[in-house]
């Protein structure tokens, strides 16, 4: 893990206005109440740099509920990553997954889950949430502005076909840990499949460090409307129309050349 200090000087380096910080799935409920405090403090103290989603642990019923009302009444702009198979549920599990998804639907408040492929190379953190339990939670919650992450585990794939795509138009994929997982011409296929008003961009900081990461996705030639869309427009737009952070393209510029000169040394 990484401090938002962390953070604020990867993003400095490589022009990045501001960034979505996400919450870890923890099972202890404790944990995600710790987490959130940081998070609101990171958030109100770095209000033009981050946005960030909550910590929530749906096996704690009432207490997961009130502890959702507190963090978006804080400020946070949503709730995840949520990771059933390290928080001992299933993403299926409708008595412990309802009450958080219908609070947030009521809110328009968007969720982030943690999805992986079933099949190809074993790694930690892997998960058993596959993309059929992501397309059965669409098809029962299709108001909610689910963000399956990790490219939904393959799901946009299956967006070829007609009784699928119906159920996931309200989704979106994040492409974090891409390099780890397919080649980078996924950007391509699921903009052509999906929209690439669909996709957000995500590295999974720090795992993956942002510099080359965004030199990669820059390099794949998507059409300037679609680039700007992934690079943030897109995550945007399913928090509100009010932008989380001011566009800074003039810092943004600055840094650019010392960015890339980072992202080589990087690699």
């Amino acid at each position: 893990m990484v401090t938002a200090d962390d953070a604020l000087a990867s993003m400095d380096r490589n022009g990045v206005d501001g960034a979505f910080a996400l919450g870890f799935g923890w099972s202890d409920p404790s944990l995600c109440r710790m987490h959130n405090d940081y998070l609101i403090d990171v958030q109100r103290r770095h209000p033009g740099r981050f946005a960030c989603f909550a910590s929530i642990q749906p096996r704690a019923g009432a207490g997961a509920i009130a502890e959702l009302s507190r963090v978006l009444g804080a400020g946070l702009r949503g709730v995840g990553e949520v990771m059933p198979h390290g928080q001992g549920y299933r993403l299926d599990e409708w008595s412990v997954i309802d009450p958080i998804v219908e609070a947030l639907v009521a809110l328009g408040r968007p969720m982030v889950v943690h999805v992986s492929e079933p099949i190809g190379h074993a790694y930690p953190g892997k998960g058993d949430v596959s993309p059929v339990a992501a397309w059965a939670l669409a098809r029962r919650h299709p108001a909610l502005r689910a963000i399956f992450a990790h490219w939904g585990g393959g799901l946009p794939f299956y967006e070829l076909m007609p009784e699928v795509v119906a159920d996931l138009r309200q989704v979106s994929y994040d492409s974090a840990a891409t390099t780890y997982l397919y080649r980078f011409e996924i950007f391509k296929i699921v903009a052509e499949i999906s929209g690439a008003d669909r996709i957000l961009f995500g590295t999974d900081f720090p795992l993956l460090r942002q510099g080359p990461f965004l030199r990669r996705v820059r390099e794949l030639g998507l059409p300037p409307a679609a680039l700007e869309g992934i690079l943030g427009n897109n995550a945007v737009r399913l928090i509100g129309n009010e932008r989380p952070w001011p566009a800074s393209r003039e810092r943004a510029a600055r840094q650019v050349d010392d960015g890339h000169q980072e992202e080589r040394r990087d690699e």
